[in-house]
């Protein structure tokens, strides 16, 4: 009788902590939701009320006509969230639980400019259908990383290094302007982000420890918010840039 009461009593140890695992993660899509949904709101602020555009945005003109290109003001915010995510990550590990969510909202909110010229170039029903598709993408992928038995601690090695090759191409493309490298990189990248979800939601579960105090299980919830909040973008703009329809 004893050792079928202890088989209860691990096993309900089991389902709460199962429980607690759930919760966590839970918290953490939370709080990327929360910034996707920042980023849309301030994106489509700049992209609809003139007299905040004006701050970000200026008409250029060249011979071969006219573009929207950035103000000071635009180039500064568009380079903040780069010094943003190199702050946040420290800002938490000192366990400012607090001033580390700020500073997410607050790079959540200046990439809602990045994506504001989005909003300029492709129709409205491309967007909400690539959203869609980067959504349901994200979801399949991320769940895999969750439940998979598989270590993928290699696999996100590769895709690190696979990440930076798509950002030299992108550099040297800009002075190239190759449409076939265009292409060859957005396809790669959108492999690599479809990777990076999987690989990234399976090192948040597993950096998950009940015995954490409250600020720093969610101190590790926004940062792993922060992580799947980069790769859900990406895997939206390379998916946009493939398959969106311009205006």
């Amino acid at each position: 009788m004893s050792e079928i009461k202890d088989s209860f009593q691990v096993r309900e140890a089991d389902l709460t902590g199962d429980v607690y695992l759930r919760n966590y993660m839970i918290k953490v899509y939370n709080y990327m939701t929360t910034g996707l949904l920042v980023t849309a709101f301030f994106g489509w602020l700049i992209a609809n009320i003139p007299q905040i555009q004006q701050l970000f945005f200026q008409v250029v003109a060249t011979e071969q006509g006219s573009y929207l290109g950035l103000t000071i003001l635009g180039w500064i915010a568009v380079f903040a969230p780069l010094v943003l995510v190199l702050i946040i990550n420290p800002v938490l590990a000192r366990g400012n639980v607090q001033g580390g969510f700020a500073l997410f909202m607050l790079f959540s909110a200046l990439m809602g400019l990045s994506i504001a010229n989005v909003l300029f170039t492709y129709t409205g029903d491309s967007i909400t259908r690539i959203f869609v598709v980067t959504a349901a993408m994200f979801a399949a992928t991320s769940f895999y990383g969750s439940v998979t038995k598989k270590d993928l601690t290699s696999l996100g090695s590769f895709l690190f290094m696979g990440l930076i090759g798509v950002i030299i191409a992108m550099v040297v493309n800009a002075f190239l302007q190759s449409p076939a490298l265009y292409y060859a990189y957005t396809i790669i990248g959108v492999f690599i982000f479809i990777g990076l979800t999987a690989y990234d939601t399976q090192k948040i579960k597993a950096y998950y420890s009940s015995m954490d105090s409250t600020a720093i299980m969610q101190a590790k919830a926004i940062n792993g918010a922060l992580s799947l909040y980069l790769d859900f973008i990406n895997l939206f703009l390379m998916l946009l840039s493939l398959f969106g329809d311009r205006k």
